[in-house]
């Protein structure tokens, strides 16, 4: 099928952690953390929703554009990509900023762009985010840390060939990659003293794909551990980062009384997964234009990917201030990883 006919193309993408990341759930728990991270409703694992990297990715690609492309004027007047077209768009009451829903912007045509209130139209965008998953977590071990998956995590970075991916033979022991380490009868997990096996077949399937296609370090596949699905929601749980702040009254420089709040977070060094759908624009108009700023699923892609960068140094989440946040993305530069819609 030709790209001009493509309905939309499917993007895969590794990043890990440089720093621990929080993604709160907006609120306050009863429980042993105050400001718990977002999780699955099923599962119980972490996760970073679509809707913050979709957020994050809209404000950089336009920071990005900003800085190559300053000065822009639409119809005689200023309309900085940055800030007007980042967020959520909504012009001042004096007209000032909102997105300029310009057929031949990238952030517009991209990400979307809402109309003013009272406003009718407005465009969905071209780019779908689906949510960071975590593909392999970090664990503390008598071996140095280890990189911790499940059938579960590893099946969704390739639903046609790792569909068949069987469930561990023994749902109670840690699989590893075959090493000069192998002849280690067991390995503790955090609080899981764990036998340890080499013998599972699969094994070199999810190697495959996970270092070839995602771009996953050598020194982490080297240290990688398969356990079963039950197992890996109790292990990633009970070895999350929990941190403790407290506010500083400014008026003495000693703690606030009553200030005292404990977060968590995915810790530094957690591998996530997450796919990027593009549809074609030859496909859509934007009132009575056709989109001029990309041409095809691939070219949205790169919309996206050219300010990744921004993650490793920006951040996502919340806590930015506190250490937190900063991830790099491991194949941004690949494109092994695209597969084609009808």
């Amino acid at each position: 099928m030709t790209t001009h006919n493509k309905s939309f193309e499917k993007f895969q993408f590794a990043g890990m952690a440089i720093d621990p990341i929080h993604v709160g759930t907006g609120g306050a728990r009863l429980g042993r953390v105050d400001n718990t991270i977002v999780r699955d409703p099923v599962t119980k694992i972490p996760k970073i929703p679509g809707s913050s990297l979709a957020g994050v990715m809209r404000a950089y690609t336009a920071m990005k554009l900003e800085a190559e492309q300053p000065g822009r004027k639409i119809n005689g007047k200023d309309k900085p990509y940055y800030p007007d077209c980042a967020g959520l768009g909504q012009p001042a009451r004096d007209g000032a900023g909102g997105h300029c829903g310009q057929a031949n912007c990238p952030v517009c045509t991209v990400f979307g762009f809402a109309k003013g209130v009272g406003s009718s139209g407005g465009f969905a965008g071209l780019a779908a985010f689906s949510d960071m998953q975590v593909l392999l977590f970090p664990v503390a071990s008598q071996l140095g840390p280890q990189w911790i998956t499940c059938p579960m995590a590893l099946r969704q970075t390739d639903p046609d060939e790792l569909s068949n991916l069987d469930d561990l033979p023994d749902q109670h022991v840690v699989y590893r990659k075959a090493d000069k380490t192998a002849n280690q009868l067991s390995l503790n997990l955090g609080w899981l003293f764990l036998p340890a096996k080499t013998d599972w077949q699969q094994m070199g399937d999810v190697v495959q794909k996970i270092e070839n296609t995602l771009g996953v370090p050598g020194y982490i596949i080297s240290r990688l551990s398969v356990v079963s699905d039950k197992l890996f929601t109790y292990i990633v749980n009970s070895n999350l980062e929990v941190r403790t702040s407290v506010a500083i009254d400014p008026a003495t420089g000693a703690a606030e009384e009553g200030a005292l709040f404990t977060y968590e977070a995915l810790p530094r060094g957690t591998v996530l997964f997450w796919e990027l759908t593009c549809r074609n624009p030859k496909h859509f108009r934007i009132g009575q234009n056709d989109v001029k700023a990309v041409d095809s699923p691939e070219k949205v892609k790169d919309v996206v990917t050219d300010a990744y960068s921004y993650l490793e140094y920006l951040g996502i989440g919340g806590m930015g201030s506190r250490g937190m946040g900063r991830l790099r993305v491991l194949n941004a530069d690949s494109d092994k990883s695209g597969k084609e819609g009808s």
